[in-house]
C-alpha cells in the first residue's frame, strides 16, 4: 500500500485532528510542531511564542483512498483562514494557518485551491494561510495524540 503524508496547521491541533481521524483513507494521525527555529520543542516552548512554531496535525494517508485536494477541502473546513496567527479563543503564531508541503505537486495544489477560495467570494477578508515547505515534525506529548477520543468527545474552534 503506497503511503504519503501531509502536514496542516489550522488552530489548536486537538480539533483538526479529530477531524482528520474520520476521513476514509487516513492512516494515522499524529499531533505536533512545525515551521519553527527551535529544535526538539516542548508544547510548553512552543506556547510561550518564542520557537515559531505553528500546531500541526500530520497525516499519512493512502492515495488510492483519498487525495491531498480531498485533505485540503477537510483543512479549509475546520478553520478560518482569514484569522491571522488564531482561530476562535486561541490567540499567538503557534495557532496559525499553514500548509506545510512535502513536494512540488502538494505545492501546486495548496496554491490554486488558496486561488479558488480567493476566487469563490466566501470570504470578505483575506486568505492569510501560510503555505510552507514541510521540515522537522516534532510530536506532541502523548497526552495530546488523539485528545478528544481520550476524552470521549470535546470541542474547540473546530
Amino acid at each position: 500500500m503506497e503511503q504519503k503524508e501531509a502536514t496542516f496547521g489550522a488552530g489548536c491541533f486537538w480539533g483538526v485532528e479529530d477531524a482528520f481521524c474520520k476521513v476514509p483513507g487516513i492512516i494515522e494521525t499524529e499531533v505536533g510542531f512545525m515551521g519553527g527555529h527551535v529544535p526538539d520543542v516542548s508544547y510548553e516552548k512552543v506556547c510561550d511564542g518564542s520557537t515559531g512554531h505553528a500546531e500541526v496535525v500530520h497525516v499519512t494517508y493512502d492515495p488510492q483512498k483519498v487525495s491531498y485536494k480531498e485533505l485540503l477541502k477537510v483543512f479549509w473546513k475546520v478553520h478560518d483562514p482569514t484569522q491571522y496567527h488564531r482561530q476562535g479563543p486561541d490567540v499567538g503564531s503557534q495557532y496559525r494557518s499553514a500548509i506545510f508541503y512535502y513536494d512540488d505537486e502538494q505545492k501546486r495544489e495548496a496554491e490554486e485551491s488558496v486561488g479558488k477560495l480567493e476566487a469563490s467570494g466566501n470570504y470578505t477578508s483575506e486568505i492569510v494561510t501560510e503555505i510552507e515547505k514541510a521540515g522537522p515534525f516534532y510530536r506532541a506529548e502523548e497526552y495530546h495524540q488523539k485528545y478528544f477520543q481520550k476524552q470521549g468527545g470535546g470541542t474547540c474552534h473546530v
